[in-house]
């Protein structure tokens, strides 16, 4: 997608999704929303979801497309590096990033941004996959880390 057009589009689903934040203040609701959102508004995105912290465990909550692995090996993949960096992860190739999770197949690219507390803690990722290669550029990590910090706005 054209970077301009990707930019709108992202500025759309924001305009959408704020005010939808406040129908309620539970984080797994509005965690939901934002998936379900993001699924369906952006075509590139195969594979939509949350990954929360538990225990030590990284556990799938919320998502939208294929079958999710449930729990992820700690400190591997591209989730945990997210965390493990406190930062976001874009991969143009998963089949290149060491140690990566393939829970399905067909997912060639990724990314996963951190999802903070009120304290600044990190609680889990946003994960997104896409069955096509370099999917996810700059516009992709800002919008939705932009997105995700609506959870507890």
């Amino acid at each position: 997608m054209e970077e301009s057009k990707k930019h709108a589009r992202y500025q759309r689903l924001y305009d959408q999704l704020e005010p939808l934040m406040h129908q309620s203040t539970d984080p797994d609701a509005r965690m939901a929303t934002i998936v379900a959102v993001l699924h369906h508004k952006m075509e590139y995105f195969f594979w939509t979801g949350f990954y929360v912290l538990r225990s030590g465990e990284l556990t799938v909550k919320t998502y939208q497309g294929p079958l999710a692995c449930q729990v992820l090996r700690q400190h591997t993949g591209v989730c945990w590096a997210s965390i493990d960096q406190q930062s976001t992860q874009v991969v143009p190739d998963v089949h290149l990033f060491p140690g990566h999770i393939a829970c399905d197949s067909r997912s060639l690219s990724e990314i996963a941004v951190p999802v903070r507390n009120p304290k600044g803690e990190i609680t889990g990722v946003l994960d997104v996959d896409s069955d096509l290669p370099a999917s996810f550029n700059a516009i992709d990590a800002g919008w939705l880390e932009k997105i995700v910090n609506l959870i507890y706005s």
